[in-house]
């Protein structure tokens, strides 16, 4: 009998990658408070950075599957590391610069970083189920690494915020001034990074992992975007993933520029953490529930629910205090935050499982066009970067209103909604996927 070999490195290896993706994405967010600070606390400046990471999705997406298919996972992982280390070393370097000039670099360096997250997004998902052998054991490997994401994606608010907080505390007792925060006052988080990457790009240099087999059946796909419920689909995850940064990017915003009550920025990253940490919640939750419930219900539940903590949110006053837990230092304290915020965090519990719905039902009966259908929704992932800007560029417009702004994210939920119950249903039912 031929023993299948269990790749214990690689897969140790493959969700710290998963992991990464979470960081160094949820980095750029809460390090838009430093560039807000020099640039006349402008929101959509602060969010810059966020939107040339997700844009190189867009330009990254159907390049990156190609990629794979010519040089291999391993390859592919190792340029996509190689990449990462480069684009959070460009960050660094932007440090170091002043003027607008570092800044111009610092958004190169989150461009760059952009495309080793895409790569590693097109990689890790299949290679994890791969070398977990497929079936319950790959599924098994793939909530680790997705869990592993989430938490690392929980940690890196709550760490850029604590070392924003301490270097304002430091120069407000020094300086007379306004306290004045410059990039490099995170150089601490960029150091990790780029240190976990040179020690996952070393050692999955050196060990050796399998190469999944490609099949081919003679089909030829049609487009994917010959199908109706797809394409609504797409536009789904591309507005579903700028709920899923807008609402806790722009929260952070929000409770750090209160008339009264502000928070420091190592408190507001508590609490936008909370948000990711719920979603992690979710998710751990949410593969329970899946196997039970079907997508469509689901997204149904999820969005309506989504869409009563936003409304609710939005209407309720500014003024009304709540004390909350928030995720801080790996344990949970209490902390005072508007209402507002606390419903905003609660959202992360129905964000969490929304991906995997909408995928779902967009690839329904697409056969063969699956892979091309893969690829066009990992250029959507744009969409984390876009909807935020907009959202934050309605907070500037509106004179620092951020409960307006949240109109936007409450209009995507809509049509998340209406996806899930009409746009969802395959009406292309006579059309093959799988013939010319």
């Amino acid at each position: 009998m031929k023993h299948q070999k269990f790749y214990v490195l690689p897969i140790i290896m493959m969700i710290l990658l998963f992991g990464m993706i979470g960081f160094v994405t949820n980095i750029a967010a809460p390090a838009g408070t430093i560039w807000m600070s020099k640039y006349e606390s402008s929101n959509a400046i602060g969010m810059l950075g966020n939107l040339m990471n997700f844009l190189a999705y867009l330009v990254m997406g159907i390049p990156a599957g190609l990629l794979l298919q010519k040089i291999g996972y391993k390859r592919t992982a190792l340029t996509a590391i190689i990449v990462g280390f480069c684009g959070v070393g460009v960050q660094f370097l932007s440090g170091l610069l002043t003027g607008n000039f570092g800044f111009v670099v610092y958004l190169t360096g989150a461009f760059v970083a952009g495309f080793s997250m895409c790569m590693l997004n097109t990689v890790v998902n299949p290679m994890l189920n791969t070398i977990g052998g497929g079936g319950k054991k790959g599924g098994m490997l793939l909530q680790i690494g997705g869990s592993f994401n989430s938490l690392l994606g929980t940690i890196a608010p709550v760490f850029v915020g604590a070392l924003i907080g301490t270097v304002v505390t430091e120069k407000m007792s020094l300086e007379t001034g306004a306290p004045v925060t410059v990039f490099s006052d995170i150089n601490l988080v960029l150091y990790i990074s780029m240190a976990i990457f040179a020690v996952v790009g070393i050692v999955l240099a050196m060990v050796n992992i399998p190469e999944p087999e490609v099949e081919n059946d003679g089909t030829v796909a049609k487009s994917p975007w010959k199908f109706r419920h797809f394409v609504l689909g797409a536009v789904g995850i591309f507005v579903y993933v700028g709920i899923e940064v807008g609402i806790p990017g722009t929260m952070k915003f929000f409770l750090e520029n209160l008339k009264e009550g502000a928070l420091n920025p190592s408190a507001a990253g508590t609490v936008a953490a909370t948000y990711w940490f719920l979603m992690l919640v979710g998710r751990l939750a949410g593969a329970g529930i899946a196997v039970k419930v079907s997508s469509r219900n689901l997204l149904t539940v999820v969005a309506s629910v989504a869409i009563l903590l936003v409304g609710a949110a939005m209407l309720l006053p500014v003024n009304i205090p709540v004390s909350m837990p928030v995720f801080s230092n790996f344990t949970f304290a209490m902390q005072v935050v508007p209402i507002n915020a606390l419903l905003f965090v609660l959202v992360g519990l129905c964000t969490s499982v929304m991906w995997g719905g909408i995928f779902n039902l967009a690839v329904e009966g697409l056969g063969a066009s699956v892979k091309k259908a893969s690829g066009i929704f990992m250029m959507m992932v744009v969409g984390g970067g876009i909807i935020p800007l907009i959202q934050n560029r309605i907070v500037d417009i509106t004179g620092n209103n951020y409960i307006i702004s949240y109109l936007l994210p409450l209009a995507g939920l809509a049509y998340l909604l209406f996806y899930a119950l009409i746009g969802s249903r395959n009406v292309n039912r006579t059309v093959s996927a799988e013939k010319n």
